[in-house]
């Protein structure tokens, strides 16, 4: 491509180079002739700078007089000796001259006396010819030259455009080859150099980050994954042998039978709750389908569903703001349940759990144990539980599901520990939320 283009612009500039130099040469051509058509037997000092030239005159009758041997006189000359046409240039070839490439200027001649320049009589017509077989050995060998110049050029022009490609889009080559390479293997753990200026480097460390985010994103699903399947694998287990003892031949008293039931309704309970949360942490990537609704009146159902769930637990509703949310309606319940389940789990046996909405944002302040320092940055991350929470039913995905559906909504969640003892969450929705209530248009 880049060769073609120069080769065009070579070409261009070559030939306007030989015309532009054949105008040149024929114009100072017919300067000359023109001056020794005006003064056709001067003589500077001794030198006659025209003594090359072949020169005529013609008369209006048609005559002529030469200095030399004779010029070919045609009807064109004639014309011009008559007074009835103007002067003009033309090339000519000579052979009585012997001149095979020849300029010839035809000019009117006057009268010399001061009546007839006075009445601009015709008299007739001066011809001067010369030979210019010069200027044709020049412009061939200028056509040689320029040809000789554009192929070299063009030559040079494509070999720098190779080593310019080349050092070029090496960076480019390298990213195709990691590109290829990846493919085939599925481990973007490769790097490519980031050498190197302008939008080729800029482009280096783009596709670095990006195998670094595809990394990084399939290390946590490998995590994910493996993190799920353990999980899973506990009340599978149990399920399993609890069927197998109540599926042998062993004789139960009906208290046995009945605690094993128990434990089958408790870890399937368990089973669909790890499942339902798996399910949510998969639609982390989606965006939320969203609709405005009152978060006060989510947070109050939410409270009496964990009354319910927790009756030993005292539920404090001081402060519920009318709130609504332009979100996912499933998804933030979610999120809300999750927070008030983890604060019911902690506080125990005629504990205490706050509940408060104003700002936009969602407070539930418990009055356990609070966050050991270790483990609170820690309490987001997926299948995180502390030692104290081992003991506990779940699979550590409660507040990991709060994190992902507030930073769906562009919100944030953050967790410390309570002036005077216990846990708070605090779940902000942000730009998501308004005061007042929903209006119906």
């Amino acid at each position: 491509m880049a060769a073609g283009v120069v080769t065009v612009v070579v070409a261009l500039a070559s030939t306007a180079t030989y015309f532009l130099m054949r105008h040149q040469l024929y114009s100072q051509v017919d300067t000359q002739l023109s001056q020794h058509a005006q003064n056709p037997t001067a003589d500077f000092n001794g030198f006659n700078p025209y003594q090359q030239d072949f020169v005529a005159k013609v008369f209006p009758n048609g005559t002529t007089t030469s200095d030399s041997a004779p010029l070919p006189i045609d009807a064109a000359i004639k014309a011009v000796a008559a007074g009835t046409q103007r002067g003009f240039f033309r090339d000519i070839s000579v052979t009585a001259h012997d001149v095979a490439s020849g300029r010839e200027v035809t000019l009117r001649m006057r009268e010399a006396v001061k009546r007839a320049e006075q009445s601009g009589k015709v008299v007739g017509a001066i011809v001067v010819a010369s030979n210019i077989g010069y200027i044709d050995h020049d412009l061939s060998r200028l056509r040689l030259i320029l040809l000789l110049v554009s192929l070299g050029g063009i030559a040079l022009a494509a070999a720098a455009g190779r080593l310019v490609s080349t050092a070029t889009l090496a960076p480019v080559r390298r990213l195709t080859a990691a590109a290829e390479r990846i493919a085939q293997t599925g481990e973007p753990s490769e790097r490519v150099p980031e050498g190197g200026r302008g939008e080729l480097a800029r482009l280096g460390a783009s596709f670095n980050t990006m195998l670094g985010s595809l990394e990084e994103s399939l290390e946590t699903q490998r995590r994910f994954v493996g993190d799920a399947s353990h999980e899973l694998r506990t009340p599978l287990t149990s399920l399993q042998t609890n069927i197998d003892v109540l599926r042998g031949d062993l004789a139960l008293e009906p208290d046995q039978r009945r605690r094993l039931l128990d434990d089958l309704h408790r870890e399937s309970q368990e089973m669909r709750s790890l499942i339902g949360s798996l399910l949510e942490l998969a639609r982390s990537g989606a965006q939320p389908e969203r609709r405005p609704f009152q978060m006060d009146e989510l947070v109050e159902e939410a409270v009496e569903r964990a009354r319910s769930r927790f009756p030993g637990v005292r539920w404090e509703t001081a402060q519920l703001e009318p709130t609504v949310v332009d979100g996912d309606h499933e998804r933030i319940e979610r999120a809300v349940w999750n927070l008030l389940e983890n604060a019911g789990k902690w506080s125990g046996a005629e504990g205490a759990v706050e509940v408060s909405l104003s700002g936009g944002e969602l407070r539930v302040r418990d009055h356990g144990p609070g966050f050991d320092e270790d483990d609170r940055p820690l309490v987001f991350d997926r299948f995180y539980r502390s030692a104290a929470a081992r003991s506990m039913p779940g699979a550590g995905l409660g507040l990991a599901i709060v994190r992902e559906v507030a930073e769906a909504h562009g919100g944030t969640v953050e967790a410390e520990n309570a002036p005077g003892g216990g846990a708070l969450l605090r779940f902000s929705l942000d730009g998501s939320v308004r005061l007042g209530v929903v209006t119906n248009s």
